[in-house]
């Protein structure tokens, strides 16, 4: 039998909403269902109604919990997975002093498997069925990245990055090298399963005027692949990097002169664009991705919302790991909400769910595949429990509403609140908590003060 009936309370998003009222824009049933076969999709709805004409198939109860399509996370670092809360420095020096000494590890084979598979058990653990992510320079990193998500059947997005100056030597490759890794590994990893590749040449400051060159080729020969790199993130940077290029009008020009703007160029950060740089991503439908966790962390600043709506910017959220301090999409929305409320705007709990879910999917061009529970898509699912942790049980007793679950879900949420996953189908979550070697209390060596 490989039919499968979760049960529960199902929300899904259809549309964007307009408000926290809008109604219009998800489909929620109380007691709902999700019938899914080989991996896909086959009904979503009321369970009265699809129970009967599925009577062959098992039956998993997970009442009273939100039945939702899997967390889509658009922008992080599987390298960094060990170098998250590092502490005391803003973006350049936080990159020399830990990130490029981190990143040298991944140069052997089993380091790089070791630290993909526990990545990928870490975003399931926090319901992300999908993320784009950059690896190190290495392409022991890419095949230890791909292997891992093909072994979890996960849907994921990557590419080494790119970066031939201002790093250690041990993490430069050239533009031919680059290059060449380049082709050979979207020849072996884009398009086999799930897995789609991202061309990522890290920033400007890190490759060369020949090395964009080499960059702009690769999207100009493989149209089917993202492109992901950073832009004006931090103030430093953008000074460093317009000094690298100073015919380009701003940091945006760097990478529109080469090219390299399009529907599925992702940005990571763009916290410190001016109209007109905003206007050139809207042009060109790039996609700016909004990292709070990060921004916060790193002292890097705040991303302005409204005005990337008002231009007609693409926008997409992410968690930035190791930058950012966690993978959970949840704990990321909640910092969200923070980010975008110091400056007088609003983030209703329901356009943050849409966010993570189909408003990523939107952003990827993935919306037929994951983002929603729709009929032909993807079984990609979360289910959450808001009242996993005591202080939640202890709010939800006063909440009336579909609005103020999410929301507690959203500020007070984390991997606790994940009950289940599934990938294509397959439970997740279940498995990864029973695999997982837990942690065995030990004697602590003595700590010294500072």
């Amino acid at each position: 039998m490989n039919k499968l009936i979760l049960r529960g309370r199902v929300l899904t998003f259809v549309e964007e909403p307009t408000s926290i009222d809008d109604q219009s824009a998800y489909n929620y049933f109380e007691d709902g269902a999700v019938l899914v076969e080989d991996g896909k999709i086959v009904d979503v709805g009321e369970y009265a109604a699809i129970a009967p004409v599925a009577a062959d198939a098992k039956i998993v109860d997970h009442r009273p919990n939100l039945i939702m399509p899997g967390f889509i996370d658009t922008h992080l670092h599987f390298p960094q997975t060990q170098a998250i809360a590092s502490y005391g420095a803003q973006l350049l020096e936080w990159l020399n002093t830990y990130i490029f000494v981190e990143e040298q590890k991944f140069s052997s084979t089993a380091h790089a498997d070791f630290i993909a598979g526990r990545f990928m058990d870490e975003l399931l653990r926090n319901g992300t069925t999908s993320a784009v992510a950059y690896c190190s320079v290495h392409r022991e990193s890419v095949d230890a990245y791909f292997t891992a998500a093909e072994q979890r059947g996960m849907l994921m997005i990557g590419g080494k990055v790119m970066m031939d100056r201002n790093a250690p030597d041990a993490l430069r490759d050239t533009p031919q090298s680059g290059y060449d890794d380049t082709k050979a590994l979207i020849a072996k990893w884009h398009g086999r399963g799930r897995a789609h590749y991202a061309i990522s040449p890290r920033f400007a400051i890190t490759s060369t005027p020949r090395q964009m060159e080499m960059s702009q080729a690769l999207v100009r020969e493989h149209p089917e692949c993202y492109v992901q790199t950073h832009l004006s993130e931090n103030r430093d940077e953008i000074a460093f990097a317009t000094s690298l290029y100073p015919s380009a009008k701003d940091y945006t020009d760097i990478y529109a002169g080469y090219c390299l703007l399009g529907e599925k160029m992702l940005l990571g950060h763009c916290i410190f664009l001016s109209d007109r740089e905003i206007s050139v991503l809207a042009e060109t439908k790039s996609v700016a991705v909004f990292c709070p966790t990060s921004n916060l962390f790193l002292g890097s600043g705040l991303f302005d919302r409204d005005r990337f709506r008002s231009l007609g910017a693409r926008i997409s959220v992410a968690t930035d790991v190791g930058g950012g301090t966690s993978f959970s999409m949840l704990e990321t929305m909640s910092e969200a909400y923070k980010v975008l409320h110091v400056q007088g705007q609003r983030l209703s709990p329901f356009a943050s769910y849409y966010m993570m879910t189909l408003g990523n999917a939107r952003a990827l061009g993935l919306e037929d595949r994951i983002g929603s529970l729709r009929t032909g898509g993807d079984a990609d699912i979360v289910v959450l429990d808001s009242k996993a942790k005591p202080a939640m049980e202890l709010r939800m007793r006063t909440a009336t509403t579909l609005a103020e679950e999410l929301f507690i879900l959203q500020t007070m949420g984390d991997d606790r609140s994940v009950a289940e996953v599934y990938v294509a189908g397959k439970p997740m979550k279940s498995r990864i908590d029973t695999a997982t070697p837990q942690v065995k209390a030990r004697a602590l060596p003595e700590l010294q003060t500072a």
